[in-house]
């Protein structure tokens, strides 16, 4: 589990469909050889794809669109930028060397912290030191990017993502077919 660059969500026990199905996904996306993976932690699995992650998102969402009930275990997909050793400091070096490639100097941006088998790092605490590495304005209400950090015990998946890089199957795409 030392390299991925989605994060991919499903139900609890649905993790085998889900690793399946995001398999398939990533061939249908001109993936030849994704790399899928299962992890210590209920309802989520990884993968490595060659092909850009938030293009592959946006790929996925098209699909979505023509076809509402494609996913049937996928609940939601995360791209990933970096991943890193969990540590506080080198999460902060590796972020204030690389955030300028993705936040525009005028861009305001807000931190998401998701804690799994950490409990080491105090949330309010980790998000003040890493927000002290980005010369960027803070907005929590309407960010225009958003650095969501994903500790997954001792590996860190680092995202630096703006609306829509998420791709969020049952609220965008369920709802629609079950309105009238």
């Amino acid at each position: 589990m030392n390299n991925f660059n989605l994060l991919v969500s499903t139900s609890r026990y649905n993790e085998i469909n889900a690793e399946a199905e995001i398999w398939f996904c990533l061939l249908l996306c001109g993936d030849d050889y994704p790399i899928i993976s299962k992890l210590d932690f209920p309802g989520l699995v990884i993968a490595l794809t060659n092909k850009d992650p938030k293009k592959v998102i946006q790929e996925l969402r098209k699909i979505l669109e023509n076809d509402p009930s494609f996913f049937q275990f996928i609940l939601k997909i995360i791209p990933i930028d970096m991943v890193c050793y969990t540590n506080t400091n080198i999460i902060k070096e590796l972020i204030k060397e690389s955030y300028r490639k993705y936040i525009d100097e005028h861009e305001t941006f807000r931190i998401i912290l998701n804690r799994r088998k950490h409990e080491n790092i105090e949330r309010e605490t980790f998000i003040n030191t890493i927000a002290s590495v980005i010369d960027n304005k803070v907005d929590l209400e309407n960010p225009d990017k958003i650095v969501r950090i994903e500790i997954l015990g001792n590996t860190c998946g680092i995202a630096f993502l703006k609306n829509g890089d998420i791709l969020q199957i049952s609220a965008e795409f369920h709802e629609e077919e079950n309105s009238f």
